[in-house]
């Protein structure tokens, strides 16, 4: 890896985002040769054995691990929430980590919104994975209140425009029995909710039921999954830039 910034060096070992690593070391948790380190300070992979994290050693490079959490309801995608609600890293217990240390949410869901949900320790990955460039799709299910009108399904299939600019038109919109499944590529903060809004739609309960073709089929609500190797090869083709990554 040669020197890299020692927050990006924790990331890629697996112990969280980027900015929950540089969190840590703002917080004074990580040492080199016993002495605290600075941000943006460059270490070298032979000074990687000798970075603590709260007094433990990092190691070397994790195992990659990949997994899928069917999203309950009232969980914050975050690594850690400073209100001290209940965060989705509740609902995966330590052996989940494989001794891995930490992964962390490939993108978000509202605290609402249920579903489908990715995890990893694979940094370059979840990058490429919520690049706009990637195109990686996303499918959702909702629950609607209001009248599922040819207009209002005209209007999303358009692409509403929000306050934060126009949205792509969606590659497939349906409507039926008070319900509206939706396939997008963006990955705007509530996009659905506030496609729904913009056309006179409620929004009374949010699934995503797919990411990048992964689904949650078989598995119940708060439970998750490792992948199998031939999704982890499905994700990594969506992006191109992650082709000569090693699984």
């Amino acid at each position: 890896m040669g020197a890299t910034r020692i927050q990006k060096a924790l990331a890629h070992l697996g112990l969280g985002s980027r900015r929950y690593c540089e969190q840590m070391v703002k917080d004074e948790r990580v040492t080199l040769d016993g002495c605290v380190v600075s941000v943006g300070q460059s270490v070298t992979d032979s000074e990687l054995e000798r970075i603590l994290v709260d007094g433990q050693p990092v190691g070397g490079t994790p195992e990659k691990l990949y997994i899928l959490l069917n999203k309950p309801e009232g969980y914050v995608t975050t690594v850690a929430d400073p209100q001290g609600r209940p965060t989705v890293m509740d609902l995966l217990p330590a052996e989940a980590l494989r001794g891995q240390g930490r992964v962390y949410p490939v993108g978000r869901l509202d605290r609402q919104t249920v579903g489908v949900l990715l995890f990893t320790n694979d940094g370059h990955l979840a990058h490429q994975l919520l690049h706009p460039s990637s195109g990686v799709e996303k499918e959702y299910r909702a629950e609607v209140r209001g009248r599922l009108s040819k207009d209002r399904l005209e209007h999303l299939r358009r692409g509403p425009v929000l306050d934060d600019g126009p949205t792509q038109p969606p590659k497939r919109v349906v409507g039926r029995n008070k319900e509206v499944w939706m396939t997008i590529k963006e990955g705007r903060k509530r996009q659905v909710r506030r496609m729904l809004k913009e056309v006179g739609l409620s929004c009374l309960l949010l699934e995503r039921m797919s990411f990048g073709g992964l689904t949650s089929e078989g598995l119940p609500r708060g439970s998750f999954r490792h992948l199998e190797e031939s999704e982890v090869l499905s994700l990594t083709a969506l992006c191109p830039g992650a082709l000569g990554d090693k699984l």
